[in-house]
């Protein structure tokens, strides 16, 4: 079976949320694995932090990852429920929605699909895709740690 639409699907989908890049030292994150294994905790806070926004304009709750990089510079992800409106929120949107296609398309389970993308969105890693025998790697999919650029 031919996997090069879902597999360049995963690649835009994997570059439009990474990397991260520290604007004090350029050290590039490439994954949020990456971006929270390779930093640190702030100093006796969790570094979890809950913004409500504006509730009276419609704002919904968010949660902000405060962390620093291995230079000392706080470096911050969030994480919302709220829809990303934006182009490139669309655009990820309606990627994941033909991606999901793809998979249910290969006779996998909607709501397993749905858990793989969203499990590879978060971490760059799926068991289920390199058991279809799409390499994936650190949030790259079609490189493996013995390929190269």
């Amino acid at each position: 079976m031919n996997y090069d639409a879902l597999l360049e699907g995963l690649r835009e989908l994997s570059e439009t949320a990474f990397p991260r890049v520290c604007s004090n030292c350029g050290r590039e994150y490439p994954d949020l694995k990456t971006f929270i294994s390779e930093t640190q905790q702030l100093e006796g806070r969790s570094g979890l932090m809950e913004n409500i926004g504006c509730p009276e304009e419609g704002d919904e709750p968010i949660v902000e990852l405060y962390r620093n990089c291995i230079c000392g510079s706080t470096l911050m992800e969030f994480f919302s429920d709220r829809r990303d409106t934006s182009d490139n929120g669309l655009r990820r949107r309606q990627l994941f929605d033909d991606l999901l296609g793809q998979l249910v398309e290969m006779d996998i389970a909607e709501e397993e699909a749905r858990k793989e993308l969203k499990q590879f969105i978060a971490t760059g890693e799926s068991e289920l895709l390199q058991k279809m025998g799409i390499p994936v790697s650190h949030g790259t999919p079609g490189k493996t740690s013995e390929s190269s650029d």
